[in-house]
């Protein structure tokens, strides 16, 4: 009489897909890779997840409640907007590059190649990608309420060069750029903003 299938944590599992997810992209990455690299089998990651597409899914929202979330805790967690910024652009580049993990955000190289089966992913990443977007917005309003920014500072033209900043960013450290040499690139980036600050008195 065959034991009964040995357990596994669902947990560890699901970090091992995440990884997966993140190096490889989606339509990258088939069922027997999953089984490999979650080291259980395809019956059971369907009786846990219920399909590839769901499982993707968990794997992104892992990602972005984990180490994609570093974006939303600069912002919500540094008192001026320069600050919150400097920490995001920063943290950006140290996640991008972490030495024997995947390269990039997972949410951008997870969606570089997409067949017509299987839009509703790309669809969803889309959505998220368009979420940290706004977030920025949403930050940079509030400076401008709070007379951090130059009435002439517009909020949502900032915001979209910061989110296509971060964009390259993932694409450039996948692509092997060296970390200090990304590093390097932030004080140019932050030109912009520092452009659109409205100066202090005791600046002056």
């Amino acid at each position: 009489m065959a034991g009964r299938p040995r357990e596994f944590d669902r947990d560890e599992a699901l970090a091992k897909a995440r990884d997966l997810f993140w190096e490889r992209g989606y339509e990258g990455v088939s069922m027997s890779d999953l089984v490999d690299a979650m080291g259980i089998a395809s019956a059971r990651i369907y009786a846990a997840f219920e399909s590839k597409e769901a499982l993707f899914q968990e794997a992104v929202m892992l990602y972005a409640s984990g180490e994609g979330g570093f974006a939303t805790r600069a912002l919500a967690e540094e008192s001026t907007i320069l600050d919150a910024f400097e920490r995001l652009l920063r943290d950006a580049v140290l996640l991008y590059t972490r030495p024997n993990h995947p390269h990039g955000c997972m949410i951008v190289m997870a969606a570089t190649n997409y067949t017509i089966n299987n839009q509703a992913v790309r669809k969803r990443l889309g959505r998220y990608r368009r979420d940290r977007a706004a977030s920025l917005h949403e930050r940079l309003k509030m400076a401008s309420k709070a007379g951090e920014l130059k009435p002439d500072a517009d909020p949502r033209t900032l915001a979209e060069f910061y989110a296509a900043f971060l964009h390259g960013l993932s694409v450039q450290a996948a692509d092997g750029v060296p970390r200090d040499m990304l590093l390097s690139t932030l004080s140019h980036a932050l030109s912009p903003l520092k452009n659109a600050l409205l100066a202090k008195a005791d600046d002056l």
